[in-house]
């Protein structure tokens, strides 16, 4: 759980690291790199040779970081510029980005895309109370000791009894299924652990504006904690300080 009153791993205040992680420099950066989290599970779990490497912003990505900082730092989303192209093998697209020093720009019809999702998930009453209520804190990091190893979590929203976390789905319908495929259990397992209260789903599906609340039951919460053990295995037998193989020795067993 949190350990507000305790250090860090380098024996700073815990206040003063849950500080430095709330600005995103430090919880992508050095600061955070310290810590173990859901994507590194995720890692571990899907292409161990991949850990620790950081990842080229994308698509993906940049359309996700859009959609929340439209809903909860509006003042970040006004800063997001976009390409006005049909797509990014255009001069166009790749002018803008050398002129403004970007590896990486939205286009306008996906910046749209997200604005129209942030609307009609806040013009939805249930889901803009929810997510409005004053006594929520919201991009409200937390670290703390998991299976004897320094996580850390940055929450959407943290409410007085619950966490939300907001999602886009390219197919709703499908949510369920998604949520394992993307590490969604283990991402409320760790969640959980460190903020010590449950998290729930908030999803909108990109093409249909579908939207939907998912509650993880207590097995969906266990699947997450066992890939978070498997992942911490592979961990110490690649990137443990008693490693036992090279991570070039690494391949996949399954039973089918």
């Amino acid at each position: 759980g949190q350990h507000q009153g305790s250090e860090s791993p380098e024996g700073e205040p815990m206040s003063d690291i849950i500080d430095s992680l709330r600005d995103d420099a430090n919880y992508y950066g050095e600061v955070g790199r310290q810590y173990l989290s859901n994507s590194d599970i995720k890692v571990l779990l899907d292409n161990p040779a991949m850990f620790g490497v950081p990842t080229p912003d994308n698509a993906a990505f940049a359309r996700g970081r859009l959609f929340h900082q439209l809903i909860l730092e509006p003042e970040k989303a006004a800063k997001v510029e976009g390409v006005n192209c049909a797509s990014r093998n255009t001069k166009v697209y790749k002018e803008a980005c050398a002129e403004r020093g970007e590896e990486f720009m939205l286009l306008t019809n996906e910046m749209e895309e997200m604005h129209r999702l942030a609307n009609k998930m806040l013009g939805h009453f249930d889901f803009y109370e929810a997510i409005r209520d004053d006594a929520n804190t919201d991009e409200e990091p937390a670290v703390g000791t998991i299976m004897g190893r320094e996580f850390k979590g940055k929450a959407d929203i943290v409410c007085p009894d619950r966490l939300i976390d907001l999602k886009t789905t390219s197919n709703i319908d499908d949510f369920k299924w998604s949520a394992r495929k993307y590490g969604y259990d283990s991402q409320a397992y760790i969640y959980q652990s460190l903020f010590g209260k449950p998290m729930v789903f908030f999803a909108i599906d990109k093409k249909t504006g579908m939207m939907g609340m998912y509650e993880p039951s207590e097995e969906f919460i266990l699947r997450g904690r066992e890939k978070v053990e498997r992942a911490l295995e592979v961990h110490d037998r690649f990137f443990g300080a008693d490693a036992t193989s090279t991570i070039e020795t690494f391949y996949i067993t399954q039973t089918l």
